[in-house]
Parts: structure tokens; sequence; C-alpha cells
């Protein structure tokens, strides 16, 4: 299964510019869709795409292994 650290992404982003980043914020500055973050930070196994994985570690500045990870052995929600 693939986990994502979007949630501690955006968390980092507000401790550093000291405000609050929402999904809207991110979704019109990424072109994703809102209902995708959220899909992102929620649902667990979610299949996001790679084009939407780039986005997010430009938007972030952050390599690919700093927004997901591999887990290996553990069955994705659709198992």
């Amino acid at each position: 299964m693939i986990r994502f650290f979007l949630k501690e992404r955006i968390s980092d982003l507000e401790f550093r510019e000291g405000r609050r980043v929402t999904l809207e914020e991110i979704a019109r500055a990424t072109g994703i869709h809102r209902t995708t973050l959220s899909k992102i930070v929620n649902k667990k196994g979610y299949n996001c795409t790679i084009d939407n994985l780039d986005k997010l570690c430009a938007y972030f500045g952050c390599k690919i292994e700093e927004l997901a990870e591999h887990r290996p052995g553990v069955p994705s929600a659709g198992q």
C-alpha cells in the first residue's frame, strides 16, 4: 500500500508560513481538484496519479519520499 503524507506537508507549510493552508488553496495552485486532495488526505490506499504527485511535490518543494511511501504487506482499502 502507498501511504501519503499530505497532512504532514500541509502542517509543515502552515508552520513555516504562520498561517492556515486549505485544500482549496492547494487545489487552485496545483490544478488538482479539491475532492481529489481530500481523498488523498482521508482515504486509505487512494489511487493517486503520478501527475498529481508531481504537482504536489512542486507545490510543497519536496521529494516524492516526503510525500508518499510504500508500506509492504499492508493491504490497501480495496483489498
